[in-house]
């Protein structure tokens, strides 16, 4: 029979139901554990914590995931805010989540997790001291503190802490839980001979070093039942000098194989920056990079694995559980930039995947807003506002929007979406605008995808699109839109320096659209993000590369997540002259000081990436055309495009 489905045939291995002990899975997709920081200081879920769960299982996960939360609060406890199984009231939240989820479709899970001497020490997710002593597996010194050794009381304290979380989230009705054994934390600490140096029964051999978790896993199916399933996570590789290998925890697999029902197959060390970027691949890597550890350890196991690494496509998970390589896929930040994808995967609809960029917006809006984000999903962490207050218009009316860049193509795609008649006009031949530049690079393809997905949705929507046409203020007025939006973009910054009109002076724009204009020799005039991604592109090409900033390093302005794993591509790149100003560019190279005084650092081609400039001008005189008008994207304020495609959709929501 013929499926309603096209999903179904496109992705048939994708779709096929899979049981995972007393549970089946509709599908082999999996939202993988994230926990972003909507927690109370009690430690409890808030309202928008459980409406951003809910929404992973409305878009089709067949199962959900909650990640890392803490078990044994006094000394696990690793990041300011945190789920707290412990706390008193935690209760309510956690079974409104679970019916939330339900209530839309899909089965619930739940990450049972402690951070080891991270609950002690400073850490990636927390600078808050939410623990009196840091206790790992042994005595040691770490940059951020003392770490001591933890007494065999407290080892058997914290597993009867495990057990009774994993017997309270069943009784709320959660479908299955995870134990966290990866990515550094408590029971990967205690794997690692890096970090467990211990002479007692929980040291020495690896049979020791997993004792610690295989207790766990014991006194967790005692408390939950036969029938019950477990899920751990655990790593492949630590890609740690003096740590666990691939061939280590193969081991450590056949050990526990009989006491789980499902792997979920990680690598590396969260609180390791650059190691960051390889558990959470950054776009310097190829999507899947991780996926060949769980393949390796499936070869040794009797149970389902599941597998991780920024995946994206239905056609690239389709091929992994085709070819054996995993069982099953779990999706983190895919799922943050579309929610949706299972769900548009089942319909035939993977064109129209908002593809995640890679860039740790998510992460990063964690610690510095307390909450969410997504540079291409605006509704990501607003899912309450955009359900309570947002109805559709009832008014029907003209909307015209200049400027095809990310925001202009937001606005305009949301606002005919939304039933309005809109007009969207370009000065250049194609829409996208800064897209294009921004997505040069040869680790940009999300950017590059993203652009072709907000083009199809605004051809889909029906827009009216006019291209190769520059607005004026008659333009506007001679349309007479009852709502004017005006995204014109930035103008790139040219500042006065001597020089700066030379033949060998190109923008930052021009040099990423026409690298075959740069000579051998590259000085670049900035090291924001857009010099620093440009050196990296550029010395790919082969180009010898220098970046003078006069700021105390390159990047600062970029979350630390994103950045972590950009630096050493960007030292590996370029050579970098930081707190250095340029006096004057000459025929040979750019003459520049600093402390050491002044110098000559020679060049064939020197590029200017020093900012951009809201064309306020401009904006102003089109505004004054029209009764109602919005301003968006760097037209408004220069940005990301977190703020261009925000800034996008809420502008046209208002209408």
């Amino acid at each position: 029979m013929k499926s309603k489905y096209p999903g179904k045939e496109l992705y048939p291995h994708l779709f096929t139901p899979i049981r995972i002990g007393n549970l089946k899975l509709k599908n082999r997709i999996v939202a993988a554990p994230t926990s972003p920081s909507m927690i109370t200081t009690e430690g409890h879920f808030t309202p928008e914590m459980i409406a951003y769960m809910e929404e992973k299982a409305k878009g089709g996960s067949a199962l959900v995931t909650y990640g890392e939360a803490i078990v044994h609060s006094g000394t696990g406890k690793s990041h300011n805010k945190q789920l707290q199984l412990d706390s008193f009231g935690v209760r309510q939240g956690l079974t409104e989540c679970v019916r939330r989820i339900h209530n839309a479709g899909g089965l619930a899970n739940i990450q049972l997790s402690h951070g080891g001497m991270y609950g002690g020490l400073d850490s990636v997710g927390g600078d808050i001291k939410t623990c009196e002593a840091a206790y790992g597996p042994s005595n040691m010194s770490m940059p951020a503190g003392q770490v001591k050794e933890m007494p065999q009381k407290l080892i058997y304290e914290i597993i009867d802490a495990y057990a009774a979380s994993a017997k309270l989230c069943k009784e709320v009705g959660y479908d299955m839980i995870q134990i966290h054994a990866a990515h550094g934390w408590l029971f990967n600490q205690f794997l690692s001979p890096l970090f467990n140096h211990r002479t007692d029964e929980f040291g020495g051999s690896l049979e020791n070093r997993a004792r610690f978790l295989v207790l766990t896993l014991d006194a967790v199916r005692k408390a939950v039942g036969p029938l019950f399933p477990i899920e751990i996570r655990m790593n492949g590789d630590d890609f740690q000098e003096g740590g666990m290998s691939l061939t280590d925890y193969i081991e450590v697999a056949k050990m526990i194989n009989d006491k789980v029902d499902m792997f979920n197959i990680s690598c590396g060390n969260h609180e390791d920056p650059e190691m960051f970027c390889r558990t959470h691949p950054s776009s310097f890597f190829k999507r899947g990079v991780n996926v060949y550890l769980s393949a390796e350890i499936r070869k040794h196991v009797t149970k389902p694995v599941a597998c991780v690494g920024s995946l994206n496509d239905p056609k690239q998970m389709e091929e992994i559980i085709a070819s054996g390589q995993a069982d099953l896929v779990e999706l983190g930040r895919a799922l943050v930039a579309d929610p949706y994808l299972p769900n548009k995967a089942l319909a035939g609809h993977a064109e129209d995947i908002s593809p995640c960029l890679r860039c740790y917006e998510c992460f990063g809006a964690t610690g510095q807003l307390e909450m969410i984000k997504c540079a291409v999903n605006p509704t990501q962490g607003e899912q309450l506002q955009n359900k309570e207050f947002f109805p559709m218009s009832e008014e029907k009316r003209t909307v015209l929007v200049v400027g095809g860049g990310p925001a202009g193509m937001q606005a305009a795609a949301t606002a005919a979406a939304c039933g309005h008649t809109v007009t969207l006009v370009e000065q250049n031949s194609e829409l996208g605008g800064n897209l294009h530049p921004a997505g040069a690079a040869y680790f940009k393809e999300d950017i590059r995808r993203l652009c072709q997905v907000m083009v199809q949705r605004v051809e889909k929507n029906g827009v009216n699109v006019v291209l190769n046409k520059r607005v004026t203020p008659e333009y506007v007025r001679e349309c007479a839109p009852d709502v004017l939006i005006v995204a014109i973009g930035s103008d790139e910054l040219k500042p006065p320096i001597k020089g700066i009109d030379r033949d060998n002076v190109i923008m930052a724009i021009d040099a990423e659209l026409h690298p075959e204009k740069l000579g051998n020799k590259v000085v670049i005039m900035g090291g924001g993000l857009v010099g620093a991604e440009a050196a990296c592109s550029f010395a790919k090409e082969g180009h010898e590369v220098v970046i003078v900033e006069m700021k105390d390093d390159v990047a600062m302005e970029v979350n630390s997540f994103y950045r972590g794993g950009l630096m050493p591509q960007v030292k590996k790149s370029a050579e970098l002259y930081v707190k250095t100003k340029v006096k004057e560019i000459v025929s040979e190279g750019v003459i520049v000081e600093n402390s050491k005084g002044e110098f000559l650092i020679s060049a064939d081609t020197i590029v200017c990436a020093l900012g951009f400039r809201s064309p306020w001008k401009e904006v102003d005189a089109l505004c004054s055309e029209a009764e109602e008008y919005r301003i968006i994207g760097d037209c408004q304020k220069v940005g990301q495009i977190y703020q261009a495609i925000n800034s996008g959709y809420y502008a046209a929501k208002r209408i």
